[in-house]
């Protein structure tokens, strides 16, 4: 039996490469947590797709673990919050997945946030102007969901006919978990152009890109967040090891996990800054305030009663994983970190110690456009491309750690870019707190903190986004009274990282380069336009 007297809530997350569940009591304390790795399917560039049914698989696995780690029974556990990344799940009759796949294989059932494929079909979309656009700062990003669906009904006509239901990932966790054909605003909102503040699609926009037939495609019922989506049903528990009954949390999209462990019970003036494979900002206020570029505002999409602005970078630790495998010193760098019981990025921090010793800026020269996948925020430019200005004949191993820091600079001062132009349109954004892989970095900590000129707080729990999980579970349970009196329970603070004062005018004068280098990789782009 559970040996702590309080209830446990269990927060799942998947995440692109995994799925974490997490057991946790009434004051937050982590008592269990196992991972399971997920697939992705990369049949051709651009294309990015999952399976439900492995996701399920790895979820149940984690459960398992975690409860065993736990010593707990079936009963310890009070009540579930999930969370996802907000990819597109195609559903068919009696629950069947439908293929979103080009060669039709049926375990390819969702398309993955980061695939690209439907760019044609969110310039048509964002080509309509309909007013229901400024609700994601001017224009649909090819990340969401109503550009896939469209490209669904466009180039894969039968499956779209067949389908009785397109949920978001979180959505169709929690609908396999309870059978409740139900969605989180979260998701809908941020993702699928609802109007939260109307409780309504856009009927001009949907039908000026022929997708009338949309709402009938989505579940009719929207629950607000920390409200209860249904009990777990009896297979469910049986799969998951729990018992049955239990209220299962409306489903969150995993940044917005992140966020409403990071800010939840004190939101003014914070930024809760979720890092990972790429990067989620997330700011709320009183009233909705319009950002160009800026997703959102959208009503109660993370904070009950709260307006949320989402800024992001689609590529950030994914960009450096791809950085460091370009170079021809990095197997020697991996092998090195194997023998030594360490990391590549411990090692490069290293180097980029030595260098910052010999040198005090030793990326002065080096600058990188870190656009590799599309500008999400605040350009809102899906064809926008990366690049590297100031290469010499350098290479090993030093040349890497050198491009490493550029690229870390780099990847600030998007941070930085987004946050500024936050504050331009109306938000006050004066406190920076983070979580994810990035926090486990010193280097990506400190460089961010002296380029964006605010201390970084971070969290006590290493893994807030599946916390935040844990925190809709307990306030779905009834545990707690509401989101933020389950969040100041429950999510504790960490360390601090200070700015240093006299970087700035280092990053001052960089940071103007950063943003030059995306007005002429521009008219680069235009130049050549003819030939692409």
């Amino acid at each position: 039996m559970n040996t702590n007297p309080s209830p446990l809530f269990a927060g799942v997350d998947v995440g692109w490469a995994s799925a974490r569940v997490g057991l946790y009591d009434r004051d937050g304390t982590r008592r269990a947590f196992a991972v399971r790795p997920i697939r992705q399917f990369r049949p051709r560039a651009l294309f990015v797709e999952q399976s439900s049914a492995d996701i399920w698989a790895a979820i149940a696995a984690a459960m398992d673990e975690a409860l065993t780690e736990a010593g707990a029974e079936p009963e310890d556990v009070a009540a579930i919050g999930v969370d996802a990344t907000c990819s597109l799940v195609a559903v068919g009759q009696d629950g069947a997945p439908v293929s979103v796949a080009e060669d039709g294989d049926p375990a390819r059932d969702i398309i993955m946030w980061m695939d690209h494929r439907a760019g044609a079909e969110a310039r048509e979309i964002n080509a309509t102007g309909d007013p229901a656009l400024a609700y994601v700062g001017g224009e649909v990003s090819i990340e969401m969901e109503l550009p896939k669906v469209l490209w669904m009904k466009r180039r894969l006509p039968e499956r779209h006919a067949g389908v009785t239901r397109y949920h978001d990932l979180a959505d169709h966790i929690v609908w396999r978990m309870t059978g409740a054909d139900v969605a989180g605003v979260c998701a809908l909102t941020c993702k699928w152009n609802w109007l939260a503040h109307e409780e309504r699609f856009s009927e001009t926009l949907l039908e000026a890109v022929g997708l009338g037939d949309l709402p009938a495609k989505v579940p009719a019922e929207v629950r607000p967040v920390g409200s209860v989506a249904g009990g777990l049903s009896a297979e469910a528990a049986e799969a998951l090891g729990l018992a049955a009954g239990i209220p299962v949390a409306t489903g969150l999209i995993d940044a917005h996990a992140g966020g409403l462990a990071l800010v939840g019970a004190a939101p003014e003036g914070a930024m809760a800054l979720i890092s990972g494979t790429s990067n989620c900002h997330m700011v709320t206020s009183a009233e909705a305030v319009m950002v160009p570029g800026v997703w959102g505002p959208y009503l109660g999409a993370m904070l009950p009663g709260r307006w949320l602005a989402e800024g992001g970078q689609s590529a950030t630790g994914s960009l450096l994983d791809w950085t460091l495998r370009q170079s021809s010193a990095f197997p020697g760098l991996q092998a090195e970190a194997e023998a030594g019981g360490t990391t590549v990025y411990a090692l490069l921090n290293a180097r980029v110690a030595e260098l910052m010793a010999r040198e005090p800026y030793p990326a002065a020269t080096l600058h990188v456009l870190p656009d590799h996948h599309g500008n999400r925020s605040p350009r809102a430019d899906p064809e926008a491309r990366g690049g590297v200005v100031g290469l010499t004949m350098e290479e090993g191993p030093e040349a890497l750690a050198r491009l490493y820091l550029a690229t870390i600079e780099a990847l600030a001062y998007g941070t930085r870019h987004i946050i500024e132009t936050m504050n331009a349109s109306g938000h006050r954004v004066a406190r920076l707190v983070m979580c994810g892989g990035g926090t486990k970095n010193p280097l990506l900590l400190r460089v961010h903190a002296d380029a964006i000129g605010l201390d970084i707080d971070l969290a006590e729990d290493e893994d807030a986004v599946t916390l935040g999980s844990g925190i809709l579970a307990a306030a779905a349970s009834g545990a707690f009274p509401s989101i933020a009196e389950a969040a100041a329970a429950m999510a504790r603070p960490g360390g601090r990282v200070a700015a240093d004062p006299a970087a700035r005018a280092y990053h001052d004068a960089k940071y103007r380069v950063f943003l030059d280098l995306y007005d002429q990789q521009r008219a680069a782009r235009a130049a050549m336009s003819a030939f692409t």
